[in-house]
């Protein structure tokens, strides 16, 4: 992570990238890999048959059945967005916050990103009054948004938006005539799947939503870059598809074979990539869930995490005790919580929140242990939450928080 203006608390260009899982290489997957590793080329632009065959299955597991001329597979979500803002053209639209890389890619084709504010129980969806109210403004000062990116489980909250929520936002989308690209990165990584709700907005408006699906969300490392597109049905969006394999062909955006024939078996999902998925989602969801009771408790503010391998935290409620500290805003809450704690702690503004408010996103994967070995225990346990490099972790969290807390409290006025 790094900042632009050091001294000055620029505007941050670049943040951090998405959650990991911390684990090893799932070994069917490396296995995979290295039978394909004596291949030197790469897969044509938007994906060769095979793994557009295999995208299309995973889709049709979660009721997005496509056929493979209607998806596109780039080496990462960010080429493919890339791909899509250059192909619609207009105005960005984001939620308020929103993951990290959506703002840059916009940035980088000279389009402006427009966040909007969202509501109190989750994050990813924009408010629908909101909304309208920025896109008027926008129109009246001679804007011209054209597209709402938007995440039902979203990076960075943890959250899963409610269907009523999308629906109105939906519906309020629809009537300013945007288009929508839905990063569905977490929906295979809910920590109650039978208990949530997640409906894709592909569901509610198959003709005029694009779903782009990382797989470094569930299915593959980090370093191994795969995703895809799902366009909707109909003669504007093959217009659109053939427009982002133009933009994907000028960046030479391909997926090298290797890469492409482990992505292909992932998305295939035989037993050992679901069990290993299962595992990966119980495991963050417990850590989850202990560190969300340790900052909650004190006193920090925080949703309960949903999905993925992380957490947002607001510390408005410990604002006098980081005054205390020098800490004025979310630059400097980041700089202190990440020394204090020993890992990545990116502030708010990286999310595109207001630089003033001390907001935090804690990822879990650090909590697992400092080693591949230590973090494939943590996998296998079946108490992961008592093994000692865990329980130390949690107690560092703990003890950084309540530290704070206790300043906070000797900050108090008596009564």
């Amino acid at each position: 992570m790094r900042r632009t203006d050091p001294e000055g608390h620029g505007p941050v260009r670049f943040g951090p990238s998405a959650p990991e899982d911390g684990l090893p290489v799932l070994p069917e997957l490396s296995a995979v890999l290295a039978a394909a590793a004596s291949r030197g080329d790469a897969e044509p632009v938007g994906g060769g048959p095979a793994l557009l065959d295999a995208a299309c299955g995973y889709g049709e597991r979660r009721g997005l059945p496509a056929a493979a001329e209607r998806m596109a597979v780039g080496p990462g979500a960010p080429s493919l967005l890339v791909a899509l803002t250059a192909a619609i053209g207009g105005d960005v639209l984001v939620p308020r916050p929103c993951a990290a890389w959506w703002a840059p890619y916009a940035r980088l084709l000279g389009r402006p990103a427009f966040h909007v504010p969202t509501p109190a129980e989750s994050g990813g969806v924009p408010d629908p009054y909101a909304l309208l109210e920025t896109v008027r403004r926008l129109r009246t000062e001679g804007g011209d948004p054209r597209l709402l990116v938007l995440s039902v489980a979203d990076d960075p909250t943890a959250t899963v938006a409610p269907p009523e929520l999308l629906h109105e936002t939906l519906e309020a989308a629809v009537g300013e005539g945007l288009h929508l690209v839905s990063d569905e990165t977490w929906r295979d990584t809910l920590h109650d799947p039978h208990g949530t709700v997640l409906l894709s907005p592909a569901e509610m408006l198959p003709d005029r939503v694009t779903v782009v699906t990382d797989l470094a969300g569930a299915l593959l490392p980090p370093g191994w870059p795969a995703a895809v597109a799902r366009f909707p049905a109909g003669g504007e969006a093959n217009a659109l598809h053939a427009r982002v394999l133009d933009v994907l062909t000028a960046l030479d955006a391909r997926i090298a074979a290797p890469v492409a024939a482990a992505a292909a078996y992932a998305l295939s999902e035989p037993e050992p990539v679901t069990a290993r998925v299962a595992g990966t989602v119980r495991l963050h969801a417990r850590v989850a869930a202990a560190a969300h009771h340790a900052v909650v408790a004190a006193g920090a503010v925080a949703r309960p995490p949903s999905c993925g391998r992380h957490l947002y935290v607001d510390l408005t409620p410990l604002a006098p005790a980081l005054a205390e500290r020098g800490i004025g805003d979310a630059q400097e809450l980041e700089d202190f919580l990440t020394a204090r704690l020993g890992m990545p702690a990116p502030g708010g503004h990286r999310f595109g929140d207001d630089l003033e408010v001390p907001r935090v996103r804690l990822s879990t994967a650090p909590l697992l242990g400092d080693t591949a070995e230590l973090r494939a225990q943590s996998l296998r346990s079946p108490a992961p939450l008592e093994l000692p490099q865990v329980r130390r972790a949690l107690l560092r969290l703990t003890s950084v928080f309540d530290d704070l807390r206790g300043d906070a409290r000797r900050g108090e006025s008596p009564r």
